[in-house]
C-alpha cells in the first residue's frame, strides 16, 4: 500500500468519525438536566458522558448488528429472554436453573406461612393466587430450549405445600388451560397475562372467596368497558435490541385490548354514595401482574367480588417484598381488610429475595412463627 493510499484511508476514517460524532451531538436535544446534576459534584459530566455514549451511532450500529446476528443465526436474544416458536417470547426466569433453589424455596415458604399467621392475628383471611408460568400454560410454543427440571412440577408442588399449610389457594392452572381455548391468556411478546387471563383468574378467585370466606357488606356493581385493540410491544422485546436498524426482524407486536372497570352508579345516588362505608373488605398485594393497569386485574376482581379492592401491589419487586411492606403499614395495622389476595407467580418461589430493608429480627420471627404453629398442630394431633 502506497503512502498516499494510507493517508487517504486515514483521512476517510477520521472524516467518518467526525461525521458520526457531529451526528451524535443532535442527541443532546433530548438530554434533560436535573437539579442534582452540577459541575462541582461531577454528576453533570457523568450524565452527559453516559447520554452521549448511549446515543453514539457506532455503538447503536454495533448493538443492532450483533443482536441481529444472534437472533437470525443462533435464534438467541440477550440474557432475560428465551425465544420460542411462532414468535413467542418467554422470560428466562421460567427456564433457568437456580442455585440453592431448595434453600430459597424453604425460606420463602416459611415466610408465606409466617405471613398467614400474622394476618390471622388481625382477623384477615389470606387467599393465595399462585399464577402458573407462561411456559407451563403454553408449552406448545416453547422452542429448542426447555425449562430446567426445577420448573417441571414447581406449580403443583407449590400448590400442594400451601394447601397442606391450610392456606386458601384455588387451582388457577386448570381454568387458564381451559380459557386459552377461547382467548389468549398471556401476551406473546410480554412476560405478563392478557386482560382476559386476568379476568379468568379473578372469576375463579371470586368463586372461591364466595364459597370459603364470603364478604360482608352490600354487594356493589361494576361495569367494564373494553377499548379497541391496539399494537403492543411486549417487555421481552427489550432483550432483542434490534431497533432502529432491524425493526423488521422483531416479532410482530401483540394486539392488546385494554379494559377499564368503574363502579356503576345506582339511580338517585350521588357520586360518593357508593363509598359511604369507608371499610374496604378486600386488599390485593402482588407483582406487576396486579400493579400494571394494562391488565385490569383490580377491575376484574372488583367485578368478580362485587366489592372494592385496594391495591398494594408493586412493579419490579416480586411478591414477597410488597407483602412485607404492607404488613408494616398503618393501613394494615389500623384498618385491616377482611380478605387479602396475594398474587404470587410460581417462578418466584425458589428465588432469592433481597430483604435487607427489613429488620432481620422481624424476618426471623416471621419465619419461626410458622414453625411454632406447625409444632402446635402436631402436638394437638
Amino acid at each position: 500500500m502506497t503512502r498516499t493510499l494510507r493517508i487517504f484511508y486515514i483521512a476517510i476514517f477520521l472524516a467518518l468519525l467526525l461525521c458520526l460524532g457531529l451526528w451524535s451531538l443532535g442527541s443532546f436535544g433530548s438530554f434533560s438536566r436535573t437539579e442534582q446534576m452540577t459541575v462541582l459534584n461531577g454528576k453533570l459530566a457523568k450524565a452527559v458522558e453516559t447520554h452521549y455514549d448511549d446515543e453514539f451511532p457506532i455503538k447503536r450500529l454495533g448493538t443492532n448488528l450483533w443482536a441481529a446476528l444472534d437472533y437470525k443465526l443462533f435464534n438467541e436474544g440477550r440474557p432475560g429472554v428465551v425465544l420460542g416458536r411462532d414468535q413467542w417470547l418467554f422470560s428466562d426466569e421460567e427456564f433457568n436453573p437456580i442455585a440453592k433453589s431448595e434453600q430459597y424455596e424453604a425460606e420463602n415458604l416459611a415466610i408465606i406461612k409466617g405471613v398467614q399467621e400474622q394476618l390471622k392475628k388481625q382477623g384477615v383471611q389470606l387467599v393465595l393466587a399462585i399464577l402458573p408460568a407462561k411456559a407451563r400454560l403454553y408449552p406448545e410454543h416453547i422452542g429448542e430450549e426447555a425449562p430446567a427440571s426445577l420448573h417441571a412440577d414447581l406449580y403443583q408442588q407449590f400448590h400442594a405445600q400451601v394447601q397442606q399449610a391450610g392456606i386458601i389457594a384455588p387451582d388457577l392452572l386448570a381454568p387458564m388451560q381451559q380459557g386459552k381455548n377461547a382467548a389468549q391468556m398471556f401476551l406473546r411478546t410480554d412476560t405478563h397475562w392478557t386482560p382476559m387471563g386476568a379476568e379468568v383468574v379473578a372469576q375463579n378467585l371470586g368463586k372461591t372467596i364466595a364459597e370459603k370466606t364470603p364478604l360482608s357488606g352490600e354487594p356493589q356493581k361494576y361495569v367494564t368497558e373494553a377499548k379497541p385493540a391496539e399494537p403492543y410491544k411486549g417487555d421481552l422485546t427489550t432483550f432483542l435490541p434490534l431497533d432502529p436498524l432491524f425493526t423488521n426482524l422483531l416479532p410482530q407486536p401483540d394486539q392488546l385490548q385494554q379494559r377499564t372497570t368503574t363502579a356503576a352508579q345506582a339511580d338517585g345516588e350521588g357520586g360518593d354514595a357508593l363509598f359511604a362505608d369507608s371499610e374496604i373488605p378486600v386488599a390485593l398485594v402482588g407483582t406487576s401482574y396486579s400493579a400494571n393497569p394494562h391488565w385490569n386485574f383490580v377491575g376484574a376482581l372488583q367485578q368478580a367480588l362485587h366489592s372494592d379492592v385496594v391495591n398494594y401491589a408493586e412493579d419490579g419487586h416480586g411478591p414477597i417484598v410488597p407483602m412485607l411492606k404492607y404488613l408494616q403499614t398503618d393501613a394494615f395495622k389500623n384498618s385491616a381488610p377482611q380478605v387479602l389476595i396475594w398474587e404470587f407467580p410460581e417462578r418466584y418461589l425458589p428465588m432469592k429475595n433481597d430483604l435487607s430493608e427489613f429488620d432481620p429480627t422481624w424476618i426471623s420471627q416471621l419465619k419461626n412463627s410458622s414453625n411454632q404453629q406447625n409444632l402446635a398442630v402436631g402436638q394437638n394431633h
